[in-house]
């Protein structure tokens, strides 16, 4: 499905473009012909069903991975085309995993996501230290700096790996389920802490998400996937919506309102 989006010459340089982009697993084809165009101050949650291809386009998005077709700019400019170092200074990846294979401070974890705005010899200075801290005061962290990472549960290790990508301090943020492994009050708190990062310059964030309710709450766009080659981009709240949701996932969801609040649910099976 081709999903164009007319570029407004009065809004700010695109951050982020798909252009007729196709992704394949094996002989499935899990996007087909996709273009579409992200700005700076939008939040896209990437939803959809397990084995969808949400990883696979995060992966392609941030130039990791080729596509089956078509492209990815970042700055207007082929992805291919940047420099390691510059497109670093551009966009972050946030992986779904991270593996620690020896033990290290916190502080030092997140200081490895400042090297691509090191010079010299490569020595993290004052600035980037205070970087560093500050992202973890982002995700409420500070006090863990000294910590050894190795010492963390799975769900602080995922805060650290947050911290870590916003410490690299680039425009375009891609974030593979960064909310796993959180409970819900680390989840409100982390994604309060995505939305007030998006609005300081502003800059362009694109996360995968199984929560529906937490995408409608904290996202302004959202693109999803159904894994049989179609996107549905749009509004957060216009296409995490009962209908599209429904057939999508493949199971019948309704939203509920009570006193101002929304919820996404699934309907109970009929008695």
């Amino acid at each position: 499905m081709k999903s164009l989006t007319p570029i407004d010459p009065e809004r700010r340089p695109a951050s982020l473009g798909a252009q007729h982009l196709t992704l394949r697993a094996g002989s499935r084809t899990l996007l087909e012909d996709f273009t579409h165009t992200f700005y700076p101050g939008e939040i896209w949650c990437i939803a959809g069903p397990n084995g969808a291809g949400k990883t696979t386009l995060l992966t392609t998005l941030a130039g990791l991975a080729r596509p089956a077709g078509g492209r990815v700019a970042v700055d207007g400019e082929d992805i291919e085309a940047w420099p390691a170092a510059a497109l670093a200074r551009r966009r972050a990846l946030m992986p779904q995993t991270s593996h620690d294979a020896f033990g290290a401070s916190v502080l030092d974890i997140v200081l490895l996501n400042r090297f691509p705005h090191l010079t010299g010899w490569g020595w993290e200075g004052p600035a980037d230290r205070a970087a560093a801290l500050a992202a973890l005061a982002r995700v409420g962290l500070d006090a863990f700096a000294s910590r050894n990472v190795l010492s963390l549960s799975g769900g602080e290790r995922q805060r650290v790996a947050l911290a870590a990508a916003l410490c690299q301090d680039a425009p375009l943020l891609l974030l593979d389920e960064p909310l796993a492994f959180l409970d819900w009050h680390h989840q409100i708190e982390c994604m309060n802490a995505l939305v007030q990062w998006s609005r300081a310059l502003p800059r362009t964030i694109v996360f995968s998400c199984h929560d529906l309710n937490l995408a409608r709450r904290f996202a302004t766009h959202a693109l999803l996937l159904d894994g049989n080659g179609n996107a549905y981009p749009g509004a957060a709240r216009e296409v995490l919506a009962p209908a599209l949701a429904s057939r999508v996932f493949g199971y019948p969801m309704v939203l509920i309102e009570q006193g101002g609040y929304e919820a996404l649910v699934p309907a109970l099976p009929a008695q």
